[in-house]
């Protein structure tokens, strides 16, 4: 696998970053194919919005272009969530999640212009419009183009996060490219993980302990995969680190079982 390490953030875009990412993933991931793509979709949108110079209504015509004529969205049906995440397979299938879709609408409105922003809301991805000639601010849903405010926000939280769940300010923030590459990848890491594509995974999972490398949750999650992978050895040295640096996290009592079930195997094995 390819460094993650070579990858300049701080030049580049966050739709540049995801793809150079995914490029150190999978082999067979088209870098040149995402960008004949995305450029198509660029030019269809500057001339689809050309006609108006108010940048609110500008930004109204490229929600409409992208979620109704293009009929990007969510997926229905069965699917794999991990398909939903790579950003080659969203721009084939146009079906993918609130961070794929919101990584490609973002990118279509900086090239028009129109200064969108990332927000990791405690449920999902949303997108901020920071309009320079207009002082409201608009809350996108990127899954739908769903305008948003406080109510339905403050109902998501009560409906996946807890009943007395309130909206705060921090909520709002604004969030930096690596979170949302951190973001992305955590996602598509456990969906991998729960399609059985173990060889991939670990590909994500190497990539996120290069963002944070000593993350004991994350190398914990290295050591399941390394187990689903038979490397008992790197597997028991990964597993043995989240439970020296979590002894309290209750998932440790499962982990010290996994850990006794491999050494029993080596022994059985020997």
């Amino acid at each position: 696998m390819k460094s993650f390490l070579n990858i300049n953030f701080s030049k580049s875009s966050l739709c540049e970053s995801i793809i150079a990412t995914s490029k150190v993933i999978r082999e067979d991931f088209s870098s040149e194919s995402v960008w004949i793509d995305l450029i198509k979709l660029v030019e269809d949108a500057k001339i689809y919005v050309f006609s108006e110079k108010n940048e609110y209504k500008k930004l109204e015509k490229l929600l409409e272009l992208f979620y109704t004529k293009w009929n990007f969205g969510g997926a229905s049906g069965i699917y794999n969530l991990s398909d939903l995440l790579w950003i080659d397979y969203v721009l084939k299938t146009h079906q993918g999640t609130a961070v794929s879709l919101g990584i490609i609408l973002l990118h279509i409105a900086e090239k028009l212009n129109l200064h969108l922003v990332p927000i990791i809301f405690p449920t999902q991805l949303i997108l901020k419009s920071n309009l320079s000639s207009n002082k409201n601010v608009f809350l996108i849903n990127p899954l739908n183009g769903e305008i948003l405010n406080n109510h339905i926000l403050e109902v998501w939280l009560k409906g996946n996060i807890s009943p007395t769940a309130k909206l705060y300010k921090n909520d709002l923030n604004d969030a930096k490219p690596l979170s949302v590459i951190r973001k992305m990848l955590d996602n598509l890491k456990s969906a991998l993980m729960e399609e059985q594509k173990m060889e991939l995974a670990l590909n994500v999972s190497n990539v996120i302990l290069q963002i944070a490398p000593n993350d004991p949750y994350e190398i914990r999650d290295r050591g399941l995969i390394y187990a689903q992978l038979d490397c008992e050895h790197v597997a028991l040295t990964d597993l043995i680190y989240f439970v020296e640096n979590c002894p309290d996290d209750p998932i440790s009592e499962i982990i010290k079982l996994q850990i006794h079930a491999i050494e029993q195997k080596k022994i059985l094995l020997h």
